[in-house]
């Protein structure tokens, strides 16, 4: 098939884009804002109403953020896996006397960081579970003493969930929590917690949990003193496609308001240990997203946020290289991060999560035809790497990742750091 027939074939696939798809797909493309329930209908679409859609998000993505997918150098650290919450989606999570819980002290978590910074990271992201009997200033003490020992690391810490417990122990209200993490560090928090921003689809998968409006109130009050948050969704287990669309909106209102949001980062569910699947007590459960499902929500989450969020994420984490590689055509432009360590994904059954080294990245970006580039955190340095003779990365370097840093199957069993010792510390002091 020569070029002349391949352009009349895509064009005989354009004209059976249905009326009502393609309206909206041209109200995005002249730059309005589309409706929740227009993004209702593209959830929704399917065949060439779905390829059109992709391709609308991918032409958008190409005039607002140009031909680069960027990347981070980072370190993810878990410092406990110990949580007075249940939620059904969480493998990661154990009670406060299981074998299994650990918490990392403090001396361990600045090696961990050091040993990133050695190796190229410019970003420590710190976030757990909300730990029984834990100091309410925890967390701000933990941020005050990883700047003083690594100033020049930008600390990505701690989940709405963490901010509102560490302040209800600390009885500080939450601006005034939130000012004291700045004061100590904090450069940005992760818009996580945030699951779908409806109350009746998180009564289900995490009843108990920061609600709708207490996570939007968080945000806001963060971006309010100053702290830059990224912003997430979890889907694929039993939201309709309105729910993802309110979901969004709610995200493009807060980014209207204040403008503190740096980046959404859609996380499909993982289905495999999570509590809620192997249960079997919640009607309608599915099995996480489906391929088309994820390349919708991409492409839909594009079209809805180009004009308020530009940067749009990635996880190869949950959804592995190949499917996070297609979804560069699909409004994507940025790979997220080199991890090193993650243990919420990998809990819960993800194959993927030890560490994607750069040099990893640039291949995958090159692949299709995208120019990749190192990120900071919040997009405001980057280094393009137009050759790769432009780029020498101690991370590269690396074999074996999880003997040199550590896997959760092996952290969950070394006893230097079980949990029941520090509580058990914690309640003699009191």
């Amino acid at each position: 098939m020569n070029f002349v027939h391949l352009q009349e074939s895509f064009d005989r696939i354009l004209s059976t884009v249905t009326p009502v798809i393609g309206h909206i797909l041209d109200r995005a493309l002249s730059g309005s804002d589309l409706t929740i329930e227009e993004a209702t209908q593209l959830f929704e679409a399917e065949g060439t109403d779905l390829i059109a859609t992709i391709l609308a998000a991918n032409h958008l993505r190409d005039k607002t953020v140009g031909n680069i997918a960027t990347y981070v150098v980072n370190r993810n650290i878990n410092f406990t896996n110990v949580c007075v919450k249940a939620c059904g989606f969480c493998a990661f999570s154990r009670g406060h006397l299981a074998e299994e819980g650990y918490f990392l002290p403090i001396e361990e978590i600045i090696r961990r960081g050091e040993e990133a910074r050695k190796l190229g990271a410019t970003e420590i992201c710190v976030q757990a579970g909300l730990a029984p009997g834990m100091d309410g200033w925890h967390y701000i003490k933990l941020c005050r003493t990883l700047k003083e020992a690594l100033p020049t690391l930008h600390i990505h810490g701690f989940s709405p969930e963490e901010v509102l417990y560490g302040s209800t122990l600390s009885n500080l209200s939450i601006r005034d929590y939130l000012k004291a993490l700045k004061e100590a560090g904090v450069g940005s928090l992760p818009g996580t917690s945030a699951e779908i921003l409806v109350d009746d689809v998180r009564q289900h998968i995490s009843p108990g949990r920061i609600s709708t409006a207490q996570w939007i109130e968080l945000i806001q009050t963060a971006h309010e003193v100053g702290i830059p948050t990224t912003s997430t969704i979890m889907y694929g287990h039993i939201e309709t496609s309105h729910h993802k669309a309110v979901h969004i909106g709610i995200l493009r209102d807060i980014q209207k308001r204040t403008g503190g949001i740096t980046e959404f980062v859609p996380l499909s569910f993982v289905y495999e240990e999570a509590p809620m699947f192997h249960k079997n007590k919640i009607a309608g459960l599915r099995q996480g997203a489906s391929g088309a499902e994820a390349m919708k929500m991409y492409a839909v989450s594009r079209l809805m946020l180009n004009n308020w969020i530009p940067n749009l994420q990635v996880s190869w984490v949950k959804e592995g290289p190949k499917l996070s590689q297609i979804a560069l055509l699909a409004g994507a432009n940025d790979f997220g991060g080199t991890l090193i360590n993650e243990s919420i994904s990998t809990a819960a059954g993800a194959g993927y999560g030890q560490l994607m080294k750069p040099s990893q990245f640039r291949g995958l970006i090159r692949e299709m035809g995208r120019i990749p580039a190192e990120r900071s955190t919040t997009y405001r340095d980057i280094r393009v790497f137009e050759s790769e003779e432009d780029s020498t990365d101690p991370l590269d370097q690396v074999n074996n990742p999880s003997e040199r840093f550590g896997s959760y199957q092996n952290l969950i069993t070394l006893k230097d750091f079980r949990f029941r010792e520090f509580y058990r510390d914690q309640k003699n002091k009191h």
